[in-house]
């Protein structure tokens, strides 16, 4: 009996050195860590960046901490993991495969600008509000000249209370510490700035740019020409700290809500495709994947056709791990997070078509592209109506809508309200102009704002489906033009405009679309394949004229080309 009590000692203090042991086998190399800090200077930090790290591959770089490199511990690593049956199905573009490194953003950035071309490096820069990359100065003129053309100086009417979104009453101040809001009116880390005393007068300038940009919506503009709020929130986009994400409900591919350190928020649509992989022909339109840079270059060329109905859009570099595994308390979104074979963090979240581990997106090795637009205003505070196009598709493989075998549809349209009067019939021949430059055949719907009634624009939601062929122009988009032979003066000249070489608009959009973070967002076919739609539109515009007369198809909204004074509805 005594033999087997000291046995079982034994045992436990064999266990107990072991147990030690292990502990110091794992706290070991923390402790090297920290001495090899403590005699180099830098008081211990982990973070310092090796020479050789653009040559070291992904398994060395896990074994930098978590918090430098955004990975996952090594508990987690084992929940993430998951096979997927396509680890390269979501193709990454060469502005991200020249990032090495989570950690240095500065430094991909600059990778992203070489990337763009070496031609403009000895050229004097210009730096941009938006937070995007800077620009030639030369080339800062060229748009510059187009936004000063008298076209694009046509006033509004006044505005009434009823013409305007929201009416601000001026009694009402904004505290941003009683909100429990910490960080957006102090970005340089002052908290003196950052006290209120609750007599001080806080008026709308102070407000976020999110609340600003809602405050501008009006009967006939998202915002207007040179509002200083579009820069600062496209710059927010960029730049303002994302404190949670969740998915978006319906819609056939995933999108994610993210709110940011000010409480603004937008919808994040996540790279899939490279700029240079065009759909291929037997693809039907329904099937296409959504594309981020089509986002982002949709919301330029609306500025630049000077509709203004796209909600602001900027390109954004994300990291998965850090800014939405780590942020997100959707656990449906949380749990499709994996490591693929090529030791990329993936995800695919939850949506109706392509969200399993064959249409995985993944980073390189955590960072993927993005496009971030900002929310409009909440439907309880402005509510929209949501319109079915005429000119909708069929969204079957074998049946055609009715516009595609009536050559008298339109005759139809005309007579239904509330196409049979005021401007609406205008606006989607605005609409069908701005699909037809980008491709876009995926316009099912559209909205506007319910206070405005029928007399206000239309809003320009959803472009992800845009630029998808470079090489093919789908005549059946301007279907609605050819038929109607209806359009805007204002709209007309400016096309006109933009076909000429001095204002030529894939030079303006190559311009606009350099203040983008992500730049270049386009390839060159696409651009040109724009200047090719904008002489197709002319001459279907000049069939009509030849056909019908310049008084029935050009609808006069301009006084003297170069001032107006339109009535409810006109852009």
């Amino acid at each position: 009996m005594i033999l087997f009590r000291k046995f079982r000692v034994l045992i436990l203090m064999v266990f107990l050195v072991a147990c030690t042991m292990h502990i110091m086998i794992d706290l070991l190399p923390k402790l090297e860590k920290r001495a090899t800090g403590a005699e180099s200077g830098d008081g211990g930090c982990q973070c310092a960046h090796h020479t050789g790290g653009e040559s070291q591959g992904w398994g060395k770089q896990r074994a930098r901490t978590a918090a430098e490199a955004g990975w996952p511990n090594k508990h987690t690593l084992r929940i993430l993991q998951d096979f997927s049956n396509e680890p390269s199905s979501n193709l990454t573009s060469h502005s991200l495969e020249k990032i090495t490194t989570a950690g240095d953003r500065a430094d991909s950035f600059r990778r992203m600008k070489t990337s763009a071309g070496k031609a403009d490096d000895h050229k004097p820069l210009m730096g941009d509000a938006s937070g995007g990359r800077t620009v030639p100065s030369r080339a800062v003129s060229r748009l510059s000249r187009l936004f000063e053309h008298p076209l694009y100086k046509v006033e509004l009417p006044p505005l009434t209370d009823d013409d305007t979104l929201f009416n601000v009453n001026n009694d009402i101040r904004f505290y941003p510490r009683a909100t429990g809001n910490q960080g957006w009116h102090n970005e340089d880390g002052n908290e003196d700035e950052e006290e209120f005393s609750p007599t001080e007068e806080v008026t709308a300038e102070s407000y976020p740019n999110w609340l600003r940009f809602h405050i501008g919506i009006n009967r006939y503009e998202l915002y207007s020409r040179h509002s200083p709020v579009l820069d600062a929130l496209l710059k927010d986009l960029v730049t303002q700290r994302i404190t949670s994400v969740a998915m978006k409900s319906g819609g056939t591919q995933l999108k994610l809500i993210m709110t940011f350190q000010n409480y603004g928020q937008a919808l994040f649509k996540p790279m899939k495709q490279t700029r240079e992989q065009e759909t291929p022909p037997d693809f039907f339109y329904f099937s296409d994947f959504e594309r981020h840079n089509a986002e982002i270059a949709a919301f330029h060329l609306d500025r630049i056709l000077d509709f203004r109905r796209v909600p602001p859009v900027a390109g954004r570099l994300v990291n998965m791990t850090r800014e939405i595994r780590d942020l997100t308390r959707d656990k449906k979104l949380w749990r499709t997070f994996f490591i693929s074979p090529a030791n990329n963090v993936c995800f695919y979240g939850e949506c109706s078509y392509y969200c399993s581990t064959e249409h995985a997106l993944c980073g390189k090795p955590d960072q993927i592209e993005g496009s971030l637009a900002a929310f409009l205003p909440d439907l309880n505070l402005a509510k929209r109506k949501t319109w079915r196009n005429p000119w909708r598709r069929s969204y079957h493989k074998r049946k055609k809508a009715e516009w595609e075998v009536d050559p008298d549809y339109c005759d139809e349209v005309k007579q239904t309200p509330p196409y049979d009067r005021g401007t609406r019939l205008l606006d989607i021949m605005d609409m069908t102009i701005f699909d037809f430059l980008m491709g876009n055949m995926d316009r099912h719907h559209y909205e506007t704002f319910e206070k405005f009634g029928n007399d206000t624009f239309i809003i320009h939601l959803d472009n992800g489906r845009g630029f998808g062929k470079h090489s093919h122009d789908e005549l059946s988009i301007l279907v609605p033009l050819s038929q109607c032979c209806r359009m805007r003066k204002s709209t007309y000249l400016r096309l006109q405009l933009l076909a000429k070489e001095e204002y030529q608009l894939s030079s303006m959009m190559e311009e606009s679309l350099l203040r983008d973070r992500l730049s270049p967002i386009l390839i060159q076919p696409h651009l040109r394949a724009m200047d090719r739609r904008l002489r197709l539109v002319l001459q279907v515009v000049a069939g009509c004229i030849e056909k019908e007369g310049y008084v029935n198809v050009v609808e006069e909204d301009l006084v003297g080309d170069t001032a107006t004074h339109r009535g409810p509805g006109h852009r």
